[in-house]
């Protein structure tokens, strides 16, 4: 992902992530840390007990007024008004051909205000295409910078964020969120993640972040809990099968062909992409994201390219080892007549072509 030009941006918890060692890396514009111990031990952390991510260069994007639940509809390809009050929902910002703008969750919290949360590197580009494509009584506000994001995931997380609130969070269901004290100050904590795990985001002020990012440390640390960067988020979410935006979505590749299906509701009305994308579904899609498994030894990266019988049928887009797998995984599109499970092809690794073959995704899935 290439980065804007300029000076790195810094989230509120910069300082503490110096002061703890991490090793930092740009992305997406942002300063950010890659590990802190090592990306293994990390992963393991979060599967095992829990994991401590510092996500406060997401973006955050509110919609407030009568027209909000229209604008969210006309602008993202999931059905908006079934969403509760308290429920989240994953979605897609698309483009008239079907392709993403991005990928985001969708807060509700009354019927004229929303909340959607985009990835860092977009968050301008999102705005700016968010106010073009919107009419009506409502109003798009960027508070990206008045909030900071902490996640807690793996499956202790409930036991630890528990001890800093009163919310009853046993109470709050997946892909839903409750507002309340935190560390005596107001928050918003969702029950979502980008790891595979159980776990939780909690929205706060910036100005809060390193108070509530040392507490959780402190009262979690004996309970397992070790703070994580960018690789081991990276690693998870691709044994979980979760898409990353500018690698395994983006504005080359429709929802259909990200094998992402199940955010597209064609019935629920007039929306940016609905045409293309019915069409598409009509005529059956000619490429598929998949994920596969290496069968001989080497690592998939992204934009290796994927043959068969010596002839490209697509191109790798997240490739890593699957520390708590122990094998090699990778997602990437190929021709739809390629994609079943079991088939088999080689991923060009430096000039050799390695065997790998289709598996049933997500590759990990916990026990719930």
């Amino acid at each position: 992902m290439s980065a804007p030009e300029g000076p790195l941006k810094q989230t509120p918890l910069h300082a503490v992530h110096r002061r703890m060692g991490a090793k930092m890396v740009p992305f997406g514009g942002w300063d950010m840390p890659v590990q802190y111990r090592g990306i293994l031990e990390e992963h393991k952390a979060v599967r095992n007990a829990a994991g401590l991510f510092d996500v406060s260069h997401m973006g955050e994007v509110e919609f407030r007024g009568p027209a909000a639940l229209e604008a969210l509809q006309r602008l993202t390809s999931n059905d908006a008004s079934r969403l509760q009050v308290g429920q989240v929902q994953y979605s897609a910002l698309t483009t008239e051909a079907g392709t993403f703008v991005d990928d985001l969750t969708v807060y509700k919290f009354a019927d004229d205000r929303y909340l959607v949360t985009v990835n860092a590197s977009n968050i301008d580009k999102d705005v700016a295409w968010m106010r073009d494509h919107t009419r009506g009584n409502v109003e798009v506000r960027n508070l990206s910078d008045e909030t900071a994001l902490i996640a807690v995931q793996g499956p202790r997380a409930v036991e630890i964020l528990q001890r800093l609130t009163p919310l009853d969070l046993s109470g709050v269901k997946y892909y839903w969120f409750a507002q309340g004290a935190v560390l005596g100050q107001d928050a918003v904590v969702s029950r979502t993640g980008y790891t595979g795990e159980d776990g939780f985001e909690v929205y706060v002020s910036p100005r809060h972040a390193a108070a509530l990012w040392n507490a959780l440390f402190e009262v979690g640390t004996p309970l397992g809990l070790m703070p994580c960067g960018l690789g081991a988020r990276d690693t998870l979410r691709l044994e979980a099968k979760m898409a990353l935006y500018g690698n395994d979505i983006d504005d080359r590749h429709t929802v259909l062909e990200a094998d992402l299906g199940w955010i597209l509701k064609l019935e629920k009305g007039e929306f940016i992409g609905k045409a293309a994308l019915a069409a598409q579904k009509a005529e059956g899609i000619r490429r598929k994201l998949i994920g596969f498994e290496m069968i001989g030894r080497g690592i998939a990266r992204s934009h290796y390219a994927i043959v068969k019988g010596g002839r490209p049928i697509g191109e790798v887009t997240s490739g890593s080892p699957a520390p708590w797998l122990d094998k090699n995984i990778g997602l990437g599109y190929v021709a739809v007549e390629q994609a079943a499970i079991g088939t088999e092809f080689e991923v060009m690794i430096r000039d050799n072509p390695v065997p790998a073959r289709v598996v049933q995704t997500p590759f990990y899935k916990r026990k719930r």
